[in-house]
C-alpha cells in the first residue's frame, strides 16, 4: 500500500516536467520503465529542478548522484562536416526514483 503511494507521488512529482502538448490533451503515460530523458524529453536544467524536488520531497539521501552521469556534457565541433560520436548513458527511469524513494537513498551511481 504504501508502495503505490510513493508511485504514485513520484508520477505526480514528474508529470509536470513531462511537458505538455499544445494542440493535444492526450498526456504520455508514465510507468517505472518511462525513461526522463528519451522518452520524456526533460532537458538536463528540468531535470535538475525535478531532481532537487525529489531528494527534498521525499527524504532521500543524494549520496554519489552527479547529472553529469545521465546529460554528459556533448562533445562540440567547429567543423559542421565532422559527425560527432554520441555518448552513451545509462537510462534514467522514473523506476530509478521509486526504488530509490522507498529505499531512502540514491541506489544508482
Amino acid at each position: 500500500m504504501v508502495d503505490d503511494e510513493i508511485e504514485q507521488q513520484i508520477y505526480e512529482l514528474v508529470r509536470p516536467y513531462a511537458g505538455t502538448y499544445m494542440f493535444s490533451k492526450k498526456q504520455v503515460a508514465l510507468t517505472p520503465d518511462t525513461d526522463l530523458d528519451t522518452d520524456l524529453s526533460i532537458d538536463e536544467f528540468e531535470v535538475e529542478d525535478l531532481m532537487n524536488d525529489f531528494f527534498a520531497n521525499f527524504n532521500v539521501d543524494n549520496g554519489n548522484f552527479n547529472i553529469k552521469t545521465y546529460y554528459p556534457n556533448e562533445p562540440f565541433s567547429w567543423n559542421p562536416f565532422k559527425k560527432v560520436t554520441p555518448i552513451p548513458v545509462p537510462n534514467f527511469t522514473i523506476g530509478m526514483l521509486i526504488e530509490s524513494a522507498k529505499a531512502g537513498r540514491w541506489l544508482y551511481d
